[in-house]
């Protein structure tokens, strides 16, 4: 009972939450994705971009994301579940598109006034056309992701079901590229948007007339070039991380996005080491002369790759201070080197400056990890603050 008093003190609706100093936070920059929605605007004039704030807005914060977007021009906003839209549906001014499944059972408990939703199969559609109230879905084709979507033998047997119910009307068609970020390749980009358009014209030859024709991520979104699609879904790209290589002859179309995310944390303590001393887990770090540690109190379960252990870094400004030792986890040790902090100061861990080597940039290229995973690794306990 104690426990939970002290939790809702700290982090619940409490003043006192507000005004909780957190030992480790999150920054977001708000003009870097509101930019980052315009720069893809500027590029596709004629196209609806939906951003999507699925895990967690990749790792930025669902409820933060939808805030700042309020004043982006879009038509609607995509999550995954249906739990991520009922989080954000009084948060945000844009519909929402749920992408994810939806047990039949919990049909009638869904907002379908505020939400649209890809409805995969025929029990689906029949779940929600026995609804009393209108219902906006998407239709998903699979074109080669063989993930999820109608082979396109079965398109004609779900519309046929979905014309029994005058309350489902067909909002969208989408698909999902697979292989949009190859580098040297794009044969079998272009082999699906062949197939998406053949099977949209199929779809608009039988009367329908659906308002979003979306196939491209962001980085199908600077090569799809389809006769039908009309929408962007801007995944990665909104929160300023380009997924194509820099060999990649349209990697310049998307250089200018803006990182949005940085993850500050504050030195607890330093400790002064010998030569000769061992620092965490292993020991895989030893002293070879008087020098000092600065403790963290983040690791792996805040989201701090291990693979960083003795390896990756943090800056101070223009200062760069190795890991030391072991990734614990919820502590970081650092090496200090010449710098003055001490504790009490703060540090950033991931930097959204992607020239600074703990950038999720280059620490996805030095350190051969995926960027999308950095980010929604990032553990929800951390507090996210909107900056700029």
């Amino acid at each position: 009972m104690l426990q939970a008093r002290v939790h809702k003190l700290i982090y619940g609706p409490h003043r006192a939450g507000r005004n909780y100093k957190p030992l480790n936070r999150i920054e977001l920059s708000r003009s870097a994705m509101l930019d980052n929605v315009h720069l893809l605007q500027l590029q596709h004039p004629d196209f609806s971009i939906m951003p999507v704030l699925k895990a967690n807005a990749y790792g930025h914060g669902l409820e933060e994301a939808a805030e700042i977007l309020n004043t982006a021009n879009c038509d609607l906003l995509a999550v995954d579940g249906y739990f991520e839209a009922a989080k954000i549906r009084y948060i945000t001014n844009h519909r929402i598109l749920v992408l994810g499944y939806i047990k039949p059972e919990n049909v009638p408990l869904v907002d379908t006034k505020r939400c649209s939703f890809v409805v995969q199969d025929i029990a689906g559609l029949s779940a929600f056309g026995h609804l009393r109230r209108p219902v906006r879905i998407h239709l998903e084709l699979n074109t080669g992701m063989n993930r999820l979507g109608l082979r396109p033998e079965e398109v004609t047997k779900y519309l046929l079901a979905m014309k029994r119910y005058p309350n489902l009307e067909l909002e969208g068609i989408m698909t999902h590229l697979a292989d949009a970020d190859n580098t040297v390749d794009n044969s079998f980009t272009k082999h699906q948007i062949a197939v998406f358009d053949r099977q949209v014209e199929n779809i608009l030859s039988q009367g329908l007339k659906p308002k979003f024709l979306h196939i491209a991520q962001t980085a199908g979104s600077v090569k799809v070039r389809s006769r039908y699609a009309n929408s962007i879904r801007l995944g990665i790209g909104l929160y300023g991380i380009s997924p194509l290589a820099p060999k990649d002859r349209y990697f310049g179309k998307l250089k200018a996005l803006q990182p949005v995310l940085e993850l500050k944390s504050t030195i607890i303590k330093t400790i002064s080491l010998e030569p000769g001393d061992k620092v965490s887990y292993n020991g895989i770090f030893t002293a070879d002369k008087t020098m000092r540690i600065g403790v963290l109190p983040l690791g792996y379960y805040e989201g701090i790759p291990r693979e960083l252990s003795n390896a990756g870094c943090v800056t101070s400004g223009n200062e760069v201070l190795p890991i030391a030792g072991r990734i614990c986890m919820n502590h970081t040790m650092i090496n200090l080197m010449d710098s003055k902090l001490k504790a009490g100061d703060e540090v950033t861990v991931f930097s959204a400056d992607p020239a600074k080597p703990n950038s999720i940039a280059r620490l996805a290229v030095n350190y051969d990890l995926f960027s999308y995973s950095l980010l929604t690794g990032l553990s929800s306990s951390i507090r996210r603050v909107v900056i700029g």
